[in-house]
């Protein structure tokens, strides 16, 4: 079952079980996808989703660290919160060494030789990666093995 068919029915599940964080979070999560089928003009696919889920982490963990230098722990308790509930929408993530393992095998396939080369590595790795790492981790990856 894919993500678009899987949303409403854990959406359901929320509401019978009264977990309003799940609910709202899904909620959001919904309204994203809707918002950007909407300034696409079409549908999204699974992996479109995916990205989009991660983009939802990613702005919820910049908050959480924003949120920590305010003093607002409630308010970084309940992004925290809400990031495990979209943790749940995306695919197994991979290790640091399957990460080190894909971005060796790019690095080798381009020719990067150091550190002004990162780039040539970073767009094939990102896209072969997409959804199943993320994005500071491949980049703190790549930056370490061509020894910037």
């Amino acid at each position: 079952m894919g993500l678009r068919e899987r949303l409403p029915q854990d959406l359901h599940d929320a509401m019978r079980a009264r977990d309003v964080t799940r609910r709202e979070t899904i909620r959001l999560l919904q309204a994203a996808i809707k918002n950007a089928e909407i300034e696409r003009r079409g549908p999204l696919d699974e992996m479109d989703i995916v990205a989009l889920v991660q983009k939802q982490i990613n702005q919820r963990r910049e908050s959480v660290e924003q949120f920590r230098k305010g003093g607002r722990t409630d308010l970084a308790e309940r992004e925290e919160a809400e990031m495990a509930v979209l943790e749940q929408y995306l695919p197994p993530q991979m290790s640091l060494e399957d990460v080190a393992e894909a971005a060796r095998a790019v690095i080798a396939t381009v020719g990067a030789q150091g550190p002004k080369e990162k780039g040539k590595v970073m767009g094939p790795l990102m896209a072969d990666l997409r959804g199943r790492a993320d994005g500071r981790l491949i980049n703190e990856v790549v930056t370490e093995l061509l020894g910037g």
